[in-house]
């Protein structure tokens, strides 16, 4: 297996996973995902990050050809991980003689996880290493997303190496730079990526935007997805995640419902339509027992309005949304309107509890909230009916 060469120096030793269901058995993967290893080759040698411990194989390969014969001198830790350091210590073993280059928290992690405790290279803020022509400067960026997390940014080419920030799910289908593929096809991937990974860490995420502006980014090596270097796309990666960690969202709603036996589904189907009928064009409707949370999530990242409703099950809320909004509540999205609905047959109790959510949400709530016994009538039709309304003047 061969090194891709990205630039002059530098080489892509990167693998793709399309065997993973789930990243962090979490979240769905049906486009696979990359796990990417950069080296930049110099006086001395240094290897961006490493790879998940299953494709130790592939990456030692192309690690070995891009080195040319070469040793390895340097491993620079922007991200701990394990998808990224699962093969370090197969790398010290053949590298024995490498230094590890980490924070104070990489070293404490590093010991924790794999005993290592020797050859560590600890830098702080705005350290910088020389390897010859090309100098690295080193950029701390906790809880983006882990406390370890740093970038490392190479000012002779005006590189990045980000760790995962700008991170996409997607593995690289032949094409690693964004001048080799098409990059629309990562857009979403990167929102579902940031939203489900990142999305709690908005006030991290805006201190890291602010650092980065002050540097001239000509390539972002992210840790998942593609290499970017055309300028326009750098651009547009950056206003990305600056968009997302502020929780400013577009101008539509997303419809999330449970439904057991289609009435509840009803209510869902008469919101939509009636935002369509006042002229919202932007509506994202999920059943959440079919669609995959990760990409609800990604979509109440993606746009300002969100009605949820479900049946009531054993005096709480249907399992499926529950879990739901435990995942939501998690990321602590902020500037969201909230509207709300449910049904039940004997006991009502799931509009009760949608409301103790939205009161914790913290969210502007819209509308009254729509309930409806057992199954549609003229009531809870109009119910209904007033919500979407609610919500489209909002909107």
């Amino acid at each position: 297996m061969r090194a891709v060469e990205i630039k002059k120096d530098l080489f892509y030793v990167g693998v793709n996973d399309r065997t993973k269901h789930l990243f962090e058995t979490l979240w769905p993967l049906p486009q696979g995902v990359s796990y990417n290893s950069y080296l930049l080759v110099d006086e001395k040698t240094v290897l961006f990050d490493a790879v998940d411990i299953s494709y130790s194989d592939v990456f030692f390969s192309k690690l070995e050809n891009a080195l040319n014969g070469r040793t390895l001198d340097y491993l620079v830790i922007n991200h701990i991980e394990p998808d990224h350091s699962g093969s370090l210590s197969s790398l010290k073993t053949k590298y024995p003689h490498i230094e590890i280059v980490g924070n104070a928290r990489t070293a404490d992690m590093l010991k924790g996880y794999y005993g290592i405790t020797d050859n560590l290279k600890i830098v702080s803020d705005g350290d910088e290493l020389v390897l010859g022509k090309h100098k690295l400067h080193f950029y701390l960026i906790p809880m983006v997303h882990w406390p370890e997390t740093m970038a490392t940014y190479d000012s002779a080419d005006k590189t990045l190496f980000s760790g995962d920030a700008f991170g996409a799910f997607g593995a690289l289908d032949g094409g690693i730079t964004d001048a080799q593929l098409r990059p629309e096809k990562y857009w979403d991937e990167m929102i579902r990526y940031y939203s489900n990974i990142v999305g709690k860490y908005g006030s991290p995420v805006q201190k890291v935007v602010e650092k980065l502006s002050k540097i001239e980014i000509a390539t972002i090596c992210s840790t998942h997805g593609p290499v970017w270097t055309k300028k326009e796309n750098i651009t547009k990666v950056i206003a990305l995640y600056d968009k997302l960690s502020k929780y400013e969202a577009d101008h539509g709603v997303v419809i999330a419902y449970g439904s057991m036996y289609g009435h509840t589904e009803q209510m869902a189907e008469a919101i939509a339509s009636e935002l369509a009928a006042q002229g919202i064009k932007d509506i994202v409707v999920h059943n959440v027992s079919v669609s995959p949370h990760s990409n609800i999530i990604r979509d109440v990242f993606k746009y300002k309005g969100l009605i949820i409703g479900c049946p009531t099950y054993n005096n709480q809320l249907y399992p499926e949304m529950d879990s739901l909004l435990t995942k939501l509540a998690s990321r602590e999205i902020k500037n969201r309107y909230f509207g709300y609905f449910g049904s039940f047959t004997w006991a009502g109790a799931a509009v009760k509890r949608l409301a103790a959510f939205a009161e914790t949400s913290g969210w502007e709530v819209v509308g009254a909230p729509a309930e409806m016994k057992q199954s549609m009538d003229q009531k809870a039709y109009e119910a209904a009916i007033a919500l979407a309304q609610a919500m489209a003047a909002k909107i």
